[in-house]
């Protein structure tokens, strides 16, 4: 007897906070430019959409959630997706800050890093030439000396603040410690599963992106959380495709987007998110894979359901 298809759980990213400044014409920055954008991914085979807000006038990130009011409802009732709200915002910010959408919208996912971190991106000086904000060479160029801070306060605070609402969480590790410390946070009991698990590789200061560093956090993962996690995958900039396909072919989940790659092949910027979803399935689907719906995302990570959130 055939067995049945592996399910594959392909979040999008849909605009960056951290990883990404607008170096591309293709980022969305407006409201209706990131609704757009999000319908078109789930439309394209995204079962969730992972959203940050900016600030149309200047696009830098904010994390007020008036920002984040006009496109919330657009988006749920034009797809069936699982919305899913950062709390990572932006290094500058307080943790105060950063949970406030999650505490007013109750998303059935909202994503939290799991430890501090070096955060460089000021490599990026070196590979554009233009910007479209005159912030943003500043902002690179700060990096050299940015510590993203989520000490264990930060993140015990926001699993009190928003666990209450049946809101889960994409935790996300940059590292190998960061996985330790959702063991901690699972031990003593404020966390249990499944665990969805996000993770990431390429960003400077956090794990590389080396064939090798993939199967590290996998046999972590399985040697701390044994089945009761759902991994997924992202890999930063040119990393974005090599790493999911090989987190695919090892029994992953993936997730792309323009957060965390502006690029649709070698020297190719990608015009939007759902491009990046459309070339992903094309892997998955030569993999043998199959793209998980949105109802069959949320009985993997047992979500509340679309009908348990506040927009």
């Amino acid at each position: 007897m055939a067995k049945s298809t592996r399910k594959v759980i392909v979040t999008c990213a849909i605009t960056g906070g951290i990883h990404t400044p607008s170096m591309s014409p293709h980022l969305p920055i407006t409201a209706d430019q990131i609704a757009a954008e999000a319908i078109e991914a789930a439309e394209a085979g995204a079962a969730i959409l992972h959203l940050h807000a900016r600030n149309p006038e200047d696009g830098r990130p904010t994390q007020d959630p008036e920002a984040f009011a006009p496109f919330l409802p657009r988006i749920k009732q034009a797809t069936d997706a699982v919305l899913n709200l950062t709390t990572g915002g932006s290094p500058t910010m307080t943790v105060e800050e950063r949970l406030q959408p999650a505490l007013k919208f109750a998303p059935e996912v909202a994503s939290l890093n799991m430890g501090s971190m070096n955060f460089g991106l000021f490599p990026m000086l070196g590979r554009y030439v233009k910007f479209q904000h005159g912030w943003e060479p500043e902002y690179l160029e700060k990096t050299r000396d940015t510590v993203f801070k989520n000490t264990f306060k930060d993140i015990e605070h926001i699993l009190e603040q928003c666990g209450g609402n049946g809101t889960r969480f994409e935790f996300e590790c940059y590292d190998t410690s960061h996985l330790y410390n959702l063991a901690h946070f699972r031990d003593r009991g404020l966390v249990e599963g499944p665990l969805f698990i996000q993770t990431v590789f390429g960003i400077l200061g956090g794990i590389g992106t080396h064939p090798d560093d993939v199967l590290h956090m996998k046999r972590t993962a399985d040697r701390l959380f044994g089945a009761d996690y759902v991994w997924s995958v992202l890999g930063g900039g040119r990393h974005q495709l090599p790493i999911t396909t090989m987190a695919a072919a090892m029994g992953g989940n993936v997730r792309v987007g323009l957060e965390d790659s502006l690029w649709d092949g070698p020297g190719r910027l990608a015009e939007s998110n759902a491009a990046q979803v459309r070339r992903i399935r094309k892997v998955l689907e030569g993999l043998g894979l199959e793209i998980a719906t949105p109802p069959e995302a949320r009985g993997m990570l047992a979500l509340k359901g679309g009908d348990q959130v506040n927009f």
